[in-house]
């Protein structure tokens, strides 16, 4: 069970670790100082979760690992995030829909992980929740104000929203994993929470003057270790320094 255990919470762990790291990249980019503020502030958020995570994640596997440990010295294939969180930030369109997708996610993930029998984790999901209801409610404003605002914008985040919606099913999927940690009462079904996901995206996309794509191609592979030529590029500079001085310390 303390193998399971430790794998679901690297699931969760994985996805918050490398959207910080894809949102850090942003940086001095956004498009106005105040979005630059809440992209860095919504980065810290997703890595102040991954690495109470990490850490929790780390006390289980009876290895003496750290939770920098995992953060920094494992493979590509050993990470288990969703495809969604490592694609790369094509323009501040695509930025704003891949966070409004995973936001509208966490949020009722948080929320029923927040009654998981792991006390530590529902602890780590309670304060989590109230992080991402302020995440959605910015990342959903910002679907409505490109969306209907120049035929530019709105142009830029239908793009978006084509060319990230094949990574949606997979934060539903369930598996052996799943299934056990669920019946444990440790963790949850993600197919439960599809409903309140999809309504929650449906209204704020019509608001928008949006549409979900008529594509229904889904990629997967992310939570078995399988990912896009995207994530060790990215891997390759979040890992550089400890790789290159092990066991550095500040």
């Amino acid at each position: 069970m303390s193998n399971s255990h430790h794998r679901y919470l690297l699931r969760h762990a994985d996805d918050n670790l490398i959207l910080s790291q894809r949102l850090s990249e942003y940086i001095s980019y956004a498009p106005e100082l105040e979005e630059d503020l809440a992209v860095a502030n919504i980065a810290l958020d997703h890595l102040g979760v991954a690495m109470h995570l990490l850490e929790h994640a780390a006390s289980l596997n009876g290895q003496g690992q750290t939770g920098d440990d995992l953060a920094f010295l494992r493979s590509e294939r050993e990470y288990v995030n969703l495809l969604l969180v490592e694609q790369p930030n094509e323009d501040f369109a695509h930025i704003v829909t891949r966070q409004f997708f995973f936001d509208a996610y966490q949020v009722v993930l948080w929320r029923a992980l927040s009654e998981s029998q792991d006390e530590t984790l529902a602890g780590i999901a309670a304060k989590a929740a109230k992080e991402a209801d302020y995440h959605l409610r910015h990342s959903s404003s910002w679907m409505v104000r490109l969306g209907d605002g120049t035929s530019e914008s709105h142009t830029r985040t239908q793009a978006a929203i084509d060319a990230l919606w094949r990574y949606v099913g997979e934060m539903f999927e369930s598996d052996e994993l799943v299934a056990e940690m669920s019946a444990a009462g440790i963790g949850v079904d993600p197919g439960d929470l599809h409903t309140a996901w999809e309504q929650h995206v449906e209204s704020t996309l019509e608001q928008a003057t949006l549409a979900k794509s008529a594509d229904d191609y889904q990629r997967r592979g992310g939570r078995d270790g399988f990912h896009t030529e995207h994530l060790g590029h990215l891997l390759g500079e979040m890992q550089w320094m400890q790789r290159s001085y092990p066991g550095l310390q500040w």
